[in-house]
């Protein structure tokens, strides 16, 4: 029997609410729905993750709606997708409204400047474990370098993925598809659910345009940064540095880090912080625009790309492509890191702070109670 649209909605509501960690969250997915609901099994459930793993968005939003469609199809995707990101959503928006409200405040200001900390070692520790699981080869090692230093030059990122990602088709020639074989025909269903959702988000933009432009560039850009996020939600932050920092200038540097600090103290994926820049651009509609913005090409490539999960998988060409978004990554996030680094004013209390939040999460201490900590900490001392 078909779970019913509420209670997929329902279940993944609950995870949601407790969505930290990002791809940790993937085995929790599992668990419920594979062992508890048996909604799938565990040869489609391993399927569904190497297909996400393929194409962009952030791996449990893509994990989480792709249970989802195996469920109930396109509108089982939708709800999995909109009950597992309401929880962050919400608290983000939330966390927002306090944010630009009291601002002002002395011990506010001071945790924010401590956070902004925290964010370069995240960004630096999330590099670093990067690097060593992705360059593993003197190639590699190069284009990552190439990716990080045309950033530093204030290059676009995205053109940076687009070339290292070209290259990677003919460099890294070991990659090989894998996963498991099926022989069942294509189901079209999720591919005409996918034409419905994009000629949806084509109508919500061009609707936008008329109420107000801002609106509408803002959820161009977030379509924009969801469209080239392969990798995991990390990728959205160079992304979304280039496009709202350096081209747009709707914000400072430091602004961005602060919305990349809330962006960790709420369950959900790091691009999350989509929100807190519509929210600063235009308020709650800005908030609701970029949300529904940044996620939605995502889900309407998971839905077109489930049909053909297998071929994928078993695509080199789609692994080497995979394999050098990764790469870029790990070269992008360098960049980034410094850059932060470089924007923060610096004493020896700053350094201790960062220095300690560094080491805590080479430890495994969990990214939500270093961020905690780190405010905790710098609204006391700085």
């Amino acid at each position: 029997m078909r779970p019913a649209l509420l209670l997929i909605f329902i279940r993944f509501l609950k995870l949601g609410l407790t969505a930290f960690g990002g791809p940790a969250m993937v085995p929790y997915i599992r668990a419920m729905a594979v062992d508890r609901e048996k909604w799938l099994d565990g040869q489609n459930f391993r399927l569904g993750m190497s297909v996400t793993q393929i194409i962009p968005g952030a791996t449990a939003m893509q994990v989480a709606a792709y249970v989802g469609l195996r469920a109930r199809g396109g509108p089982g995707a939708l709800a999995a997708y909109v009950g597992f990101s309401m929880p962050a959503f919400l608290l983000m928006v939330g966390l927002t409204v306090l944010y630009f409200s009291a601002q002002e405040l002395a011990p506010v200001m001071a945790a924010f400047r401590g956070l902004q900390l925290v964010i370069v070692a995240l960004i630096s520790h999330a590099a670093f474990n990067f690097a060593q699981r992705y360059l593993d080869s003197l190639p590699a090692r190069l284009l990552a370098c190439l990716a990080g230093v045309w950033l530093g030059l204030r290059g676009n990122p995205i053109l940076a993925l687009v070339v290292v990602c070209t290259l990677a088709v003919f460099v890294f020639r070991e990659e090989q598809g894998d996963g498991p074989r099926t022989t069942a025909p294509i189901d079209t269903r999720p591919i005409r659910f996918a034409g419905l959702l994009l000629a949806c988000l084509i109508a919500f933009v061009a609707v936008l345009h008329f109420i107000d432009p801002t609106l509408s560039s803002l959820g161009l850009l977030m379509i924009k940064i969801d469209c080239f996020a392969f990798g995991g939600g990390y990728v959205s932050v160079p992304l979304m540095f280039h496009e709202v920092v350096e081209v747009h200038g709707w914000m400072s540097e430091a602004r961005l880090m602060d919305g990349i600090a809330l962006g960790q103290v709420t369950p959900g994926p790091i691009v999350m912080t989509g929100a807190f820049v519509g929210y600063a651009l235009a308020g709650f509609m800005g908030a609701l625009v970029a949300a529904v913005t940044v996620f939605s090409p995502s889900l309407i490539i998971l839905c077109a790309a489930t049909p053909f999960a297998d071929r994928l998988t078993h695509s080199p060409i789609a692994r080497r492509v995979l394999k050098g978004s990764l790469v870029s990554l790990v070269g992008l996030m360098a960049a980034i890191a410094v850059r932060f680094a470089i924007s923060v004013e610096w004493g020896m209390l700053e350094i201790l702070i960062a220095l300690a939040a560094f080491i805590a999460l080479r430890k495994k201490v969990d990214i939500i109670w270093v961020v905690l900590a780190g405010a905790v900490v710098s609204a006391v001392v700085l």
